[in-house]
């Protein structure tokens, strides 16, 4: 045997035997080895949802961050996608819009009001009391402009306590307003006690009284659990959330269960005294205002419940606008298109022939 021969068979003998049953896994992918087999045969699992594996040959997969998800590969770990309705996004802008649209159809129907403020269909609908509802429909407008933009500590407690006012007054002014039109029938008739009780003072008084009890439901929420912004990481895969937690739900529900109870008592007294003289047909307009207003709030409550994010809080704008809009157009426009169109029939005369 010659001498390299032997050489090249102690080398041979000196090097460990080898085996390869399968190729390692990449990054993404973690080990599972096979049962019943070697040790060096096993099967590439890619990462489970929410893992990643940043080596080759890793056994098992890492969990990202709460705030993080992984790429498109699972061997990185990247910030979530924080979603919001913002105002640079179309829904953002055209929510905007209807929002500023509405507010200025508000602004030129009080200013035809304050111009006309002397004739007799202003006055005879208790103008004082118009004045505030068409301010608080204003704020209506411009407080659903809150609810779009980055949530932050204060535009959260803002947005659902402005709502729940502006809405209260809105409510207490046209239940306000309905009381009058019966009271302002009946007070016509010959003996009639309620004579006494005519004029602002118990108008105003259902103003604040009713403005009063919703302003103490929203103190009770501010100081109990008022609402705060949150991160909403578990409702969509991927994605944070970013929302207004409404803090109580208790007390929520109880500003919204009031503003119904307004709505009700209101819808009530219309619609019974629906059928008064043309020149107290007030209520008819009320009436179906507040069949406008109970249809989007009655649609609203489902669609909110089963929506989230952003799609969530466009919903309620929607609601506060329609809503808003509807008090506005079902109360006043048929009063601007008198003032406006038919002039003749905003005299005295006619008020007096219709009686």
């Amino acid at each position: 045997m010659r001498e390299g021969d032997e050489g090249s068979r102690k080398n041979e003998s000196q090097t460990p035997p080898q085996a390869k049953c399968s190729e390692s896994c990449l990054p993404g992918f973690w080990k599972l080895n096979r049962e019943g087999k070697h040790i060096c045969c096993f099967d590439c699992i890619p990462c489970p949802q929410g893992e990643i594996s940043n080596q080759s040959g890793m056994d098992s997969c890492v969990k990202c961050q709460e705030d993080h998800w992984p790429n498109h590969k699972r061997d990185t770990c990247i910030p979530k996608q924080i979603i919001f309705l913002s105002y640079e996004e179309d829904l953002g802008i055209a929510l905007t819009t209807s929002s500023i649209f509405f507010f200025l159809i508000n602004i030129i129907i009080f200013g035809i009001f304050i111009h006309y403020r002397n004739t007799p269909i202003v006055r005879a609908n208790n103008r004082g009391i118009s004045y505030i509802l068409l301010i608080s429909l204003m704020i209506c407008f411009l407080c659903s402009l809150m609810f779009i933009g980055h949530p932050e500590p204060m535009t959260c407690i803002l947005r659902q306590t402005t709502f729940g006012m502006t809405f209260s007054i809105s409510l207490s002014s046209i239940l306000a307003k309905t009381i009058t039109v019966v009271m302002a029938f009946h007070a016509t008739k010959p003996g009639s006690k309620l004579r006494k009780w005519m004029g602002s003072r118990i108008s105003y008084t259902i103003i604040l009284s009713c403005s009063l009890f919703q302003f103490i439901l929203c103190l009770i929420w501010l100081f109990t659990a008022p609402p705060f912004p949150y991160h909403n990481m578990q409702s969509e895969t991927g994605s944070i959330l970013l929302e207004c937690s409404e803090g109580s739900m208790i007390t929520f529900y109880c500003v919204l269960g009031f503003l119904g109870f307004l709505t009700g008592i209101s819808f009530i007294i219309a619609f019974l005294s629906r059928n008064l003289p043309d020149s107290f047909n007030e209520a008819k307009y009320i009436t179906f205002s507040m069949l406008v207003f109970c249809s989007v709030w009655i649609t609203f409550i489902p669609t909110y419940l089963s929506t989230r994010g952003k799609y969530m809080v466009a919903v309620e704008i929607f609601a506060i606008q329609a809503s808003s809009a509807g008090l506005l157009g079902c109360i006043f426009m048929p009063k601007c298109c008198i003032i406006l169109l038919r002039p003749d029939m905003n005299s005295r005369n006619y008020l007096r022939k219709t009686n």
